[in-house]
């Protein structure tokens, strides 16, 4: 079961031949501004799910779309964060305004499945191999590094 998870993870992280896009390439921002990003899946690909990686800690599940229908988004701190998907196609994820504590790895994963657990890899820290296929492909994924604001 563990070589399954692991070798899954690894193909939704690379995006199943680097065919999932995701933009800006890196964000640095101040505090109380807004972000959005842009994630481009694979074109046959119904399902598609947001994460984030703060250092030292395995990804944490934000949101899970099927199509552009929200199947789980209680990890998303939706008094800041949003996301869309309109028309199954590319996603949006913003969050607004941005706080200090927002600094992390933003990323995008997409799927074929019909039936995927969205939160396969919540709140674990990385060990092992899994450590290291993440941190293989943490260049596609999306670098946010908050400032402190101007007083």
């Amino acid at each position: 079961m563990g070589t399954r998870l692991l070798c899954w993870a690894a193909l939704c992280f690379l995006g199943a031949g680097a065919g999932v896009t995701q933009s800006p390439r890196y964000v640095i921002a101040e505090e109380r501004q807004a972000v959005a990003f842009s994630c481009d899946p694979i074109s046959d690909h119904n399902t598609l799910l947001w994460y984030r990686q703060t250092p030292g800690w395995g990804p944490e599940h934000l949101i899970h779309f099927q199509n552009e229908a929200i199947l789980d988004d209680s990890q998303l701190p939706k008094d800041r964060f949003s996301a869309e998907r309109p028309k199954g196609a590319d996603s949006t994820l913003k969050i607004q305004p941005v706080q200090l504590g927002d600094s992390a790895v933003y990323l995008c994963a997409s799927s074929s499945a019909t039936a995927l657990q969205g939160r396969f890899l919540q709140g674990t820290k990385p060990h092992g191999s899994l450590s290291t296929q993440l941190a293989e492909t943490l260049d596609r994924a999306l670098p946010v590094l908050i400032t402190p604001g101007k007083k």
